[in-house]
This record gives structure tokens, sequence and C-alpha cells, in this order.
């Protein structure tokens, strides 16, 4: 396979099919995302099939058991891709909604319409239900898609691929709407970020270096997060079972994800009640601690002493660097010099120093007395996510609809001339 031309025939491919995603209304986009969900539906033993063979190769390849455990589709996992689709389907459409309209002096009426970004490009990993929710999220909001999943997945991509496919076709779009790459050649990668001719924007959806590649070689615009460094900070005004409920649920109820928490910051005045209690409770959970000197100073020597490289680590890991403070000034400065803008949250029953910490944290999401695990598109309302981008510019936290999206500016005249 010649690649170069390859990803020019997808490219040109894509943005035809943009133009008849973007003119489809609501019910006929709809209509093709519950076919898709069906077809999900009804291929089930198809998919398990496809995506043993990926398994199998994996281990022959002896990838980890983490990589294995993002590729493994089982039947909830299936279930669960049909599902979102269906709410997808049930979700308001963005694409037309006209707001902000105001008259001028001149007599024109002036407001914002939304509309799709065009074609849009996701690189992924290993998870193929990605594949799945990529091409919903990008139905709907009116956009072409090119999917260029992970090789181990790639059985599996193309298995959901065809479910997709029928979806389209049974409701009279384009095919072409949704490709997903049929190469393992990394070149495609190379060719897609390149292609800004075709490709109005990318999402790489992976590890670190994968996000960092992607974002330092891309000629297209990227809605990007390179990690999840995220902080909880219990303040000396917090109430005591909010914050330990807290600190415990953001750290150990998922450990591989971008909204985990990675370092525990708590003020001095609240860390001799607050730090052994959940230290005995990270114990039971397997957590290992890396402290500061105060805090091996309380928890003693069963904390590893934290090296400066802990403040800068998403561990995705049972790992936890822990800091004391000595006020909110102090916790504010350590988040946003040392995180990663993705997500932080405070524990305090004081209003003020709550909205403080709201307004000066310079992050995607900030909050007040709740988990970081919070921070995702389907918590949010947004129904499935095509990612999380730290970014200032279009789209900011969790990307669902309304982030495939842009508005234009729409005048309304009666045949007013500039005078």
């Amino acid at each position: 396979m010649d690649i170069k031309d390859y990803m020019q025939r997808v490219g040109e491919a894509a943005r035809r099919a943009s133009a008849a995603v973007a003119r489809a209304d609501s019910s006929q986009k709809n209509r093709a995302l519950l076919a898709m969900a069906d077809a999900i539906e009804r291929e089930r033993e198809k998919l398990a099939d496809a995506n043993r063979r990926d398994l199998d190769k994996a281990r022959a390849d002896g990838l980890d058991p983490a990589m294995l455990d993002r590729l493994t589709l089982s039947d909830k996992g299936i279930g669960a891709m049909a599902e979102g689709l269906r709410q997808i389907a049930a979700l308001p459409d963005p694409v037309g909604e006209m707001d902000d309209f105001t008259y001028r002096p001149s007599g024109i009426q002036l407001g914002k319409m939304r509309v799709p970004l065009g074609v849009v490009g996701i690189i992924y990993e290993a998870r193929p239900n990605v594949t799945a929710d990529a091409a919903g999220l990008c139905l709907k909001s009116g956009n072409a898609a090119i999917l260029r999943g992970g090789s181990e997945a790639f059985l599996s991509n193309q298995a959901i691929a065809a479910c997709v496919h029928e979806g389209l076709r049974i409701a009279g779009l384009p095919e072409e709407a949704v490709q997903v790459i049929e190469t393992t050649d990394r070149a495609a990668v190379g060719e897609l970020i390149t292609m800004n001719r075709y490709v109005d924007v990318l999402v790489p959806r992976g590890g670190k270096g994968l996000i960092a590649r992607i974002s330092a070689d891309a000629r297209v615009p990227v809605i990007k997060h390179l990690d999840g460094n995220c902080h909880v900070y219990i303040d000396e005004r917090a109430d005591a079972d909010k914050a330990f409920a807290i600190a415990l649920n953001a750290k150990t109820h998922r450990y591989g994800t971008c909204n985990t928490m990675e370092t525990l910051l708590v003020h001095a005045a609240a860390a001799t009640a607050m730090l052994p209690r959940l230290a005995a409770a990270y114990a039971e959970k397997g957590v290992e601690l890396r402290g500061c000197p105060r805090t091996r100073e309380l928890l003693g020597k069963q904390v590893l002493a934290a090296s400066e490289d802990d403040w800068y680590t998403e561990y995705l890991a049972p790992v936890l660097a822990v800091k004391v403070l000595d006020d909110l000034d102090a916790a504010i400065a350590h988040i946003n010099h040392y995180g990663s803008h993705h997500t932080d949250a405070i524990v305090t029953e004081d209003y003020s120093r709550a909205r403080r910490f709201l307004r000066e944290v310079d992050s995607s999401s900030v909050m007040v007395n709740a988990s970081t695990r919070f921070a995702d598109g389907f918590e949010y309302g947004l129904g499935a996510e095509i990612g999380i981008s730290t970014d200032k510019i279009h789209a900011r936290g969790p990307v669902g609809l309304v982030g495939l999206t842009s508005q234009k500016w729409i005048v309304l005249g009666d045949g007013q001339i500039r005078s």
C-alpha cells in the first residue's frame, strides 16, 4: 500500500462526506446512531471473536497487563458501546442552534449559529470502544471522522467499523463519514497529522508520549491534554468526614484514569488529625505514599521520601504524593506550578476560600467538596466524551458534542446598507 496515496484518498473522501453530514438533520443522524447500536448488539459474537484474536496476538507480543485490560472488549463492554450510541442519539443536537441575538443601531439583527468543525481526526491506542464513541459523537455533531486506532486493536476496530457503516447506510449517509484507517503502518499517523487541507482538528487519546509527539509534529489544530496530575487540597476548615471520603475516592476509585488524584495537599492545622486516618485507609488499599518531610514526621518511615519529580508525576498506579502546607496560598501556588491544569479540588467549609480556589487555580475543572473522579463527560451530562482538553482555546475540560462544534456570526437584515 502506498500510504501517502491511501491517506490522500481518505482525506478527500472525508471532506466530501463532511458536507453531507453537516446537511443531515437530527432525525437522520439519530437513525444512523440507533442502527449502529442495533448492529453492535446483533454482531456481539463477531465483535467478541475479533477482540479475542487481537488479545491472542497482544499476549504473544508481550503486552503488559494494563494494556491488555484496556484492549479487552467484554460482553458488558459491547453492550456499553451500543448503549453509548443510544445515549448520544437522545442528546440535544447542537448543530444549528442560534443565540445571542441583538439589534444594532443600523437595524441589522446580529447573532451566532453553532456549526460543525468539519473533519475530525482521532488517534487513539488500545481501547476499541473509542471507535464507537468517537463515531457517534462526530456524527451527532455534524462532523466526518477519520479514526486511527492502535495496531493492537486492529481487528476489533474493523469489526466495530462494519457496524458503524451499516448504520450510516441505513440512514442514507455516506459510509465515508466515518473512516477507520485500514493499515497498521505508523506512517499513516504521520500523514494524518499533516493533512491540513482535509482535516480541521485532531484529537489524540493515549499516553503522554503519543500526545506529545502529535502536538509537536501536527500541522492541524490539536485538542489534547498531556497528563492528569490532579490534586485534592484539604483545608483547615474542611469537614473531616467529607475530606476523608473525597481523598480516598479520588485516589482509589480507579488508578489508571486521567482524573485520579496524584497529589494530596493538607493544611498543617488539619494534618495531625487527617493524615493518620487517611494513611491507614490507603494502606488497606495497597497505596504507596511518598511524602514531604512534614508528612514523614507525622506518619513515620512507612512513607517514602518524595522527590521533586514526584510532585510532577502522573502515576496512574497505587502511588500517592503527600505534602503538608501552611495555607491556601501555598496550595494554589503548588497546584499551578506542578499541576497539569486538568482537575483540582478543595475540601473546605469556608465559602471565601472556596471562591478563591475556584478563581485562582488554573485548571480545566476546579471543584469544591467533590472527588476529582467526576471530571468526565458522562458525569458532566455531556454523554460520551471525545477526550479532555487542558488547552485554553476553543474547548476546555471534557469535550462532548458542543466541543466538536464552533460558532459563526450570522446577520439578518432587511435591505440595510452601510453609510
